[in-house]
């Protein structure tokens, strides 16, 4: 039975892989500081695959409690996003770089971590040049601190000599929407679903710019196949995460918001620039490990709206489904 770490477990998309590995027979640890509280895995917390450290990535003892004698780690612990980075950029560096970089030095001093598994990011990509699709293998133009960190991180895998015996692999996730135990609405499917389903006026800057949508599960899911896949086909390796026809145009996920809502208020505003506006393929993780997704965003948007109608999250408009928070 193989024991997987993973940092940022109560998170958006730590809540959701956590229950993943648990059904797939999994051993699973939970490492995680609850900056935004850990009701999100209550309901796995008596599970006896399942045990909890909680602690800070940048605390080096609660790192070696963390992967003591785990297989793999999966690393989504961050700070997350360009606004919760812009408002906080010391932490978001001690977070995302410095205990990046403490926490893979201790996994690589361990006999039994195998597989060392990074949560990247698709916003890596900036501005795309005059190009129809950007690719694994195109220039990077981070222009966020959020990227830039991510960016650095990568560089620092990909250069890193030291390593013995353990692979290492990075996910580029795209802009990530869907249900989740921590749920979240500032991400601009949640966000835009949310707004219409409430009967607010849905306001769209910019509507031409175009970004990579993937569910939160198929993302999770990703992390798993990186566990599951030939060491030599993801050892020293970058996967952009998603589907090729899952890029979308704001104007366009307003077209199919309203295809489920039709008497939604929408307002354009227009927005000439945008520091990020890129269609991404993701041909190379599909043909070398054979990933797929299993949702779409109209099948996103309309879970959205029905766990909205249904009153199943409470106060869609509350800070504590925002990835803004004040770290110690």
């Amino acid at each position: 039975m193989r024991k997987v770490l993973i940092t940022g477990a109560a998170g958006y998309i730590g809540s959701v892989l956590t229950r993943q590995l648990l059904r797939r027979g999994d051993q699973v640890r939970g490492f995680d500081n609850l900056s935004f509280g850990g009701e999100s895995l209550l309901s796995v917390f008596a599970d006896p695959r399942f045990e909890f450290v909680r602690g800070d990535i940048r605390d080096p003892e609660d790192v070696k409690k963390a992967i003591s004698g785990v297989d793999a780690v999966i690393h989504l612990a961050a700070i997350v996003g360009d606004p919760a980075c812009s408002k906080q950029p010391e932490i978001a560096k001690e977070i995302n770089w410095d205990g990046s970089i403490a926490l893979f030095e201790a996994c690589n001093s361990s006999d039994s971590i195998r597989n060392f598994v990074f949560a990247s990011t698709c916003s890596n990509y900036g501005k795309m040049a005059d190009v129809e699709f950007i690719t694994e293998s195109s220039p990077l133009n981070p222009v966020s601190l959020y990227a830039k960190l991510k960016v650095k991180f990568e560089d620092y895998l990909r250069n890193e000599s030291s390593r013995i015996g353990m692979s290492t692999t990075s996910l580029r996730f795209s802009t990530v929407y869907g249900l989740s135990p921590r749920m979240r609405f500032d991400l601009t499917v949640n966000e835009f679903m949310r707004d219409v389903a409430l009967g607010n006026e849905l306001v769209v800057y910019g509507e031409q710019f175009w970004r990579p949508y993937c569910h939160v599960e198929d993302l999770a899911a990703s992390c798993s196949l990186i566990l599951d896949s030939d060491p030599k086909l993801v050892e020293d390796n970058v996967f952009g995460v998603g589907d090729t026809s899952e890029n979308y145009q704001k104007k366009m996920l307003v077209e199919e918001i309203l295809k489920i809502q039709p008497d939604a208020l929408i307002k354009f505003v227009k927005k000439d620039e945008d520091p990020r506006d890129y269609r991404v393929d993701f041909s190379k993780i599909r043909d070398e490990l054979g990933f797929s997704i299993t949702k779409t965003v109209p099948q996103g948007l309309g879970e959205i709206q029905s766990a909205i109608m249904n009153g199943m999250v409470d106060d869609p408009y509350s800070i504590k489904h925002s990835n803004i928070v004040e770290v110690a």
